[in-house]
């Protein structure tokens, strides 16, 4: 019996939704005003004017530098999380410590799924394990995107009558 990539399957899903998604879907937009205090027939001074555009700055908040990818000096309990519309078919893959001191690899599909695991290693191949999946999954996620995106342009231009 071969063994199936739980990457293969989370994507044909993906595909099978995409293909036929479900309708009823609504998407609303949220407009957010901030406030402003008006006062009619009054001219701000020169001194408002500047405190307003000195105001305006200070509402950018500054962020400390930071890397994007936090460094881990235990590699227990490091994960990642694949794309996908779904939480039910995403992948997940979080490392674990085990008993004897070495590093496993649990890689599930959804929330409710056995883990497949992978192991042992060290903790570096554990969290490198990790990335390459999650790369990997992402790179064939938005080809198979671009693939039905594609798919959705042939056949609209089809449907038209253009071709």
């Amino acid at each position: 019996m071969s063994e199936i990539d739980p990457t293969d399957h989370a994507l044909a899903t993906i595909a099978s939704i995409l293909e036929h998604p479900e309708p009823g879907l609504v998407v609303r937009e949220i407009e957010i005003i901030s406030e402003t205090e008006v006062v009619v027939g009054e001219q701000p001074t020169a001194e408002e004017e500047h405190a307003e555009e000195h105001h305006a700055v200070d509402e950018h908040p500054v962020v400390d530098e930071q890397p994007l990818v936090p460094d881990h000096t235990d590699a227990d309990g490091y994960s990642k999380v694949g794309p996908g519309p779904m939480v039910a078919i995403r992948l997940k893959w979080t490392v674990h410590r085990g008993d004897d001191g070495q590093y496993y690899v649990h890689e599930t599909i959804g929330e409710q799924s056995a883990p497949v695991v992978s192991g042992p290693m060290t903790s570096e191949a554990a969290v490198r394990f990790v990335d390459e999946h999650e790369d990997e999954a992402h790179r064939r996620f938005e080809l198979l995107r671009s693939e039905i995106a594609g798919r959705s342009a042939l056949a609209e231009f089809e449907r038209k009558g253009e071709a």
